[in-house]
This record gives C-alpha cells, structure tokens and sequence, in this order.
C-alpha cells in the first residue's frame, strides 16, 4: 500500500511539474470556467466515502473549452462491487481522458470524456477453504460525461459517469467486459 501511494504521488508531482508552464491560447484568462487558474487537482468523495476506494486527478486547463486529466486510483474497485463476505481488491488504476467543455454556463457546465486506463492488481474471494485469486490487470478505454459547477475562485465540483470495455479475459471471465463509473469530485484550482 505504501509503495502505491508513494507511486501515485510521484506520477502526479511529475504530470504536475511538466505542466508548471503557463498556457498561451486564444481563451480568455479570465474565463468563468476556469477563472484565469489553469490546474486543478480533485477527489471523487463519493468512492471514499461509500467504497474506501481514492480516486485522485490532476487536470491541466489547455483552454476554455478542453483539458488534460490524469487520474489514479488506490484500492480500484470493479463498477460498484464491495468486498463484503471475504471479496478483497488489490488493485490500483491510472486513467488519463481528454476533457472537452461546452455550453456558456457562468457558474458551470458540461463536459464529455474520452478515456484509457490501466489496471493492475488481483481480487481475492474466498472458495470454501480455498481463495480465488482473479488477475485484474486489464486495459480499459471508455467514454463519459458530467457537469462542473464553481463553488468560489478556487473550488469546483460536480458529478460524472463514466462507461469502459476492458480487454482482459480474466477479469471478463469473473465480472463483466462493460465497467461503470461514477462519483462527485470537489476539486481545487490553482
């Protein structure tokens, strides 16, 4: 767990410090999305909350109207198992997804997702005495959608969902090829 948080820690001071630079584009600095800050960084309470699952981004502002987010995940469920009755997920995730605003919204608005992610890991469920132990190692690209509304300067927040179709027959074999995601991130920009 330790070696995952200190690897997670270090993929995002990294994505963070090559992004350090400020952004030339046509958007305007002072735009009421993304109020002239161009990173956020943000957590999906809802998974840490419901699951004990961390979910934590990094997105990087290109423009007004799209961004770069790089997300890993600590304790990465399957959707929305739990592990009650002995199931235990041993797995950790990084997701990167282009994100792409539209709408003129002042306090808010849409976005839609395309994404990739790794998984890496194992579940466990117990078998009688025995443990199965499923290989959770998978590639995944989906798409998805949610809504950003401003708090205040510095904080955003809002829902989202997301579908993915991994392409690993063993974690096909024991759960699904389709895979769901959705939380709430509060996020704050700098």
């Amino acid at each position: 767990m330790k070696k995952s948080i200190f690897t997670l820690t270090l993929i995002l001071g990294l994505a963070a410090t090559s992004f350090g630079q400020e952004v030339i584009s046509s958007s305007n600095a002072n735009s009421p999305m993304t109020g002239g800050f161009s990173n956020e960084i943000h957590v999906n309470f809802v998974t840490l909350i419901w699951f004990g699952s961390v979910e934590v981004g990094y997105e990087r502002y290109l423009s007004d109207d799209h961004s770069l987010e790089f997300k890993g995940f600590i304790n990465d469920r399957f959707g929305f198992n739990n592990e009650n009755k002995g199931k235990k997920y041993k797995t950790n995730s990084l997701q990167a997804s282009m994100n792409f605003y539209f709408g003129n919204g002042s306090n808010g608005r849409f976005f839609i997702f395309p994404l990739a992610k790794v998984r890496f890991g194992d579940f466990e469920e117990p078998n009688g005495t025995d443990i199965i132990t499923t290989d959770m190692t998978a590639f995944i690209i989906g798409a998805g959608a949610g809504y950003k509304w401003e708090l205040s300067q510095n904080f955003a927040f809002g829902p989202f969902a997301s579908v993915g179709r991994n392409f690993s027959d063993d974690v096909t074999d024991r759960f699904s090829g389709i895979e769901l995601n959705a939380g709430f991130n509060l996020g704050y920009r700098f």
